[in-house]
């Protein structure tokens, strides 16, 4: 313990140990301890030491500290304290506060350390997996150190490390998770990470954009408070700038995703624009950064259309306008806005239109364009907002033939209005203010409203200038070379080199392509002596610059000249050439142009960005033109006489062959036309005959099929034999229409047998009832009707109640004769008279008795029976009742279906009619095109044998 006493600054007697030899035993003690406490110890003693001793903590504990990352991961104390030291040794950021005396190459060495350590680190790619692993650890004393050790390394060996991650599975996913922790210290620091993971790197770019990255980078953006953020607002832009630029995926993803509709709430600025914070400068700086990634020039010409579209839908450019008429606006601010309208503008008509449409807030109003023009011809504004200003002029008119002619007509007489200031009126002010500056941008400014416009360039040349009082107007194009011609008589020192370049890019611009503005620059007798003599002088290096544009112009003269001017033909300029200047001289001097340091600069983007006003010498637009007329000019130039004379005669001999091939071309043209025309109509007429044909072929088959089906149903249907004749006519229904109008005819013949064979039935059943009802009432003649078996069941009721009256009579006779033989004495009765008369009587009664009594047992039976057979015949009576309903029922259907089968035979009578006329008229349109046809009559002829003896087998199956 008194060791560590002395390392962590405890009195230890004795000398002190140095801190090498406390660094190599305590690099000991962590490599030997076998307690945990001890190691911990000791890395906690070894990350005290490693800023002060980081070259001797780096070269001797760097691989105890990595073994202490693999083999005590259960212990986040420990971890914490070896991803520190390693974290102190490696980074490089406590190196920039050393003493500024040290010695230069002491301080390199220092300085490569950390690269050292880094190369030392990764040597072994394991490493940075288990780095990756151990952030995964959520305890904060892991995580937040393994982010900044990972970030530092990334500083220091960004290609190698990004190299590992790459390939290591999930890590750009782990890294991406620390956007996610709700500790904002890792979640800042792993925006760091991220920035330094994502530079210079595709693949990577692509993956992180793909995990979401947007989302959650514009998410912290909103709730950090966009453009009034703080630090980490900066961080999260940066970041989203390395994904972006130059990454045409991720700008894809990005638009696809609609996160452009998303930066527009950025941009919302209130009235009050005072008192703007750095941080805010800062933030709305890159944000307008990040709006021009995604419409830079660079980019592919499809996708920049696609990001401007949807930024002029979602007001996105709008805003912007806003702040670029919006007051208070810091002056940086206002011209990154302007770049940013600018490229947001460049090559899109729907924004250049509405961008036209914008008017600052001033009284009277007027065209932003016009506020803006007023700011660089403004020799009080600063240089980088001029040059603003003249990008977002040129964007304005880029590819813009009606923005163009808008700006020319501002200087053409008819359209000048004296109350308000207009583009042109700016325009020509700023060429020929002192300023220079202002001469070099209007002068640019102008060459872009005529770039690619001929019609333009023809305009220009009826603008007429007053230039003082008492003197007439001279022309535009006049006024230019004056200008050129005096500036250089007044001085030859170059103060005014700026503007006469400008000018003479003006002139190359203007007179280029255009046969008619060259005639009136040759018109002028001073100009040609003036560029003679310009480019034949010996002048320095200044001057140069001006010789070569000077060369330029007069080859543009000579290339582009119609020799409408006798004493200014191609042929007397190359023999002025050649005599004033020589050949050789003149090219030399063209060449000087793209021999200057500016013209390569000024030739790599559209932009105007130059350190100092006295570099802007070169526009891009026209370093394109030099490109492009400089090869031709040189070949015009060398061209001798007699070869002007051949390649003329040559040009007309080919332009009478161009003619003649022309004209044949044309005649060939219009043959072809009509050759191809009268094949189609050839095919179509063939498709057409071949229609027809197999038309015609159905069509007979199916009036054959006609003719049979309506021989049937005119037997069938008891029709006429006149319509016979009539049935070769008749035709005009579809195979599918016949087809099924016999399945129709045929399902109700057999739905009508069916109903007459079920109708025979219930007549046969009614019959069978009617003969039992009338065998029941003993051959009644009432028959089944119901009326009279009840009248008879009555009677037979009656007769009972008759018969058991009488017997009941007859037993009350019998009773009385009874009591009285009881009564009288048999001895008082004459022996042998009365008693036989009694007897005689009684027996007759008791016979009479029996035999009403055995008629009575009958009648009962016979009532019973009665009874039983009349339930019988009710029910069948009702059966049969409902039975003769249903059947009349379906007897009207019949007769329905019947009269509806009439009325569609005769619909088919008439559909057969049409057939034939259709098919007659085929036929004559198949004659006409010389198509052999068989007559109708032909065919019935051959059809009439067949037809009679159809007919005669039908009548006798009739």
């Amino acid at each position: 313990m008194n060791f560590f006493r002395g390392v962590m600054g405890g009195q230890a007697a004795g000398p002190q140990p140095s801190g090498a030899e406390t660094i190599q035993k305590l690099c000991d003690r962590v490599a030997s301890s076998t307690l945990l406490e001890d190691r911990r110890d000791a890395v906690r003693a070894l990350k005290s030491l490693s800023k002060k001793y980081r070259m001797e903590v780096g070269a001797q504990a760097m691989d105890h500290l990595i073994n202490i990352l693999q083999t005590d991961r259960s212990d986040s104390e420990i971890l914490g304290y070896a991803l520190d030291t390693l974290y102190n040794i490696i980074c490089n950021d406590e190196e920039e506060e050393q003493d500024e005396s040290e010695d230069e190459s002491a301080q390199k060495q220092a300085d490569d350390l950390g690269a050292q350590f880094t190369d030392q680190f990764i040597q072994d790619p394991e490493h940075v997996t288990l780095l990756l692993a151990l952030l995964e650890e959520f305890d904060f004393h892991v995580r937040w150190p393994g982010v900044k050790l990972l970030t530092a390394l990334l500083k220091n060996q960004g290609i190698q490390v990004q190299g590992i991650i790459l390939v290591s599975p999930m890590g750009v996913s782990r890294l991406m998770d620390l956007l996610a922790d709700s500790r904002e210290v890792i979640r800042n620091d792993g925006l760091l990470l991220l920035q330094q993971l994502t530079k210079t790197n595709a693949a990577i770019q692509k993956i992180v954009a793909f995990e979401n990255a947007f989302e959650r980078l514009l998410d912290i953006i909103t709730e950090e408070g966009s453009s009034d953020g703080g630090i980490v607002v900066e961080d999260c832009l940066l970041l989203l700038l390395n994904l972006l630029k130059n990454n045409s995926s991720n700008q894809n993803f990005f638009k696809e995703g609609s996160y452009i509709q998303r930066m527009k709430p950025w941009f919302e600025v209130g009235d009050d624009n005072s008192g703007w914070s750095a941080q805010k400068v800062t933030n709305l700086h890159l944000m307008l950064q990040l709006v021009r990634v995604m419409v830079s020039p660079v980019n592919p010409p499809g996708a920049t259309a696609s990001c401007q579209k949807s930024m002029y839908q979602c007001g996105l450019l709008q805003q912007l306008c806003t702040i670029l008429m919006a007051t208070g606006v810091p002056a940086d601010i206002l011209t990154e806005t302007i770049n940013t309208v600018s490229e947001v503008i460049r090559g899109s008509q729907v924004n250049q239109d509405y961008f036209a449409s914008v008017n600052a807030p001033s009284n009277p109003p007027r065209p932003a364009i016009v506020v803006l023009l007023m700011s660089m011809v403004n020799e009080r504004q600063p240089f980088v907002l001029r040059c603003a200003v003249l990008y977002c002029f040129q964007c304005f008119l880029y590819k813009n033939q009606k923005g163009q002619g808008e700006i020319v007509a501002t200087l053409l007489p008819s359209t000048i209005d004296a109350n308000c200031i207009s583009a042109g009126q700016l325009l020509c002010g700023g060429l020929f203010s002192a300023d220079s500056l202002s001469n070099w941008c209007a002068a640019v400014a102008l060459a872009h409203a005529l770039q690619d416009n001929l019609t333009q360039k023809e305009q220009l040349l009826r603008v007429q200038l007053a230039t003082s009082l008492g003197k007439p107007p001279v022309s535009l194009l006049q006024q230019c070379t004056n200008i050129l011609s005096q500036g250089d008589k007044i001085n030859r020192r170059g103060s005014k080199v700026q503007t006469r370049v400008g000018l003479l890019m003006l002139l190359c611009t203007w007179i280029s392509n255009c046969p008619i503005a060259v005639t009136h620059f040759l018109h002028n007798q001073e100009n040609v002596p003036f560029l003679t003599a310009q480019i034949s002088e010996n002048l320095g290096e200044d001057e140069r610059l001006v010789q070569g544009l000077c060369a330029l112009l007069l080859g543009i003269c000579i290339y582009y000249n119609d020799n409408s001017l006798e004493n200014y033909t191609k042929e007397k300029l190359k023999q002025l050439i050649e005599k004033r200047i020589g050949k050789e001289n003149f090219v030399e001097k063209l060449g000087f142009i793209t021999k200057h340091e500016l013209y390569s600069r000024a030739a790599q983007k559209p932009q105007p960005i130059f350190p100092s006003p006295e570099q802007m010498l070169f526009d891009h637009e026209f370093t394109k033109l030099v490109k492009e007329l400089e090869g031709m000019i040189t070949k015009a130039v060398h061209k001798s006489s007699e070869e002007e004379e051949k390649e003329e005669e040559v040009k007309k001999t080919l332009e009478q062959h161009d003619n003649i091939v022309t004209q044949y071309k044309e005649l060939i043209r219009e043959q072809d036309a009509q050759v191809q025309q009268l094949k189609e109509e050839v095919s179509s007429m063939s498709s057409q005959n071949e229609q027809m044909q197999s038309t015609i072929t159905q069509q007979l088959s199916q009036i054959q099929q006609h003719r049979d089906q309506y021989n049937i149903l005119k037997l069938k249907l008891g029709k006429d034999n006149q319509s016979q004749g009539d049935g070769s006519h008749m035709n005009g229904l579809q195979t599918e229409e016949l087809t099924q109008l016999r399945e129709e005819v045929e399902e109700l013949r057999k739905q009508s047998a069916l109903l007459q064979t079920q109708l025979g039935d219930k007549e046969a059943l009614i019959n069978t009832l009617k003969s039992e009802t009338a065998q029941t009432a003993d051959g009644s003649a009432a028959g089944s009707e119901n009326t009279e078996l009840l009248q008879e069941l009555e009677a037979l009721r009656s007769q009972v109640q008759s018969q058991s009256a009488e017997i009941h009579q007859l037993q009350t006779e019998k009773q009385d004769m009874l009591k009285r033989s009881e009564a009288a004495p048999l001895s008082e009765s004459v022996p042998g008279s009365d008693g036989l008369v009694d007897a005689g009587k009684t027996a007759e009664l008791e016979s009479r008795l029996a035999a009403q009594t055995t008629e009575l047992e009958r009648l009962k039976e016979e009532a019973k029976s009665s009874s039983e057979s009349r339930a019988e015949l009710e029910q069948q009576l009702a059966s049969s009742t409902s039975t003769v309903a249903i059947l009349q029922t379906e007897k009207a259907k019949l007769q329905t279906e019947v009269q509806e089968s009439k009325k569609e035979q005769d619909d088919l009578l008439m559909l057969l009619a049409d057939q034939d006329q259709k098919i007659h008229a085929l036929k004559q349109k198949l004659k006409d095109l010389g198509e052999p046809v068989d007559d109708e009559d032909d065919l019935d002829a051959k059809d009439d044998p067949t037809d009679d003896d159809d007919e005669d087998e039908d009548e006798d199956e009739a």
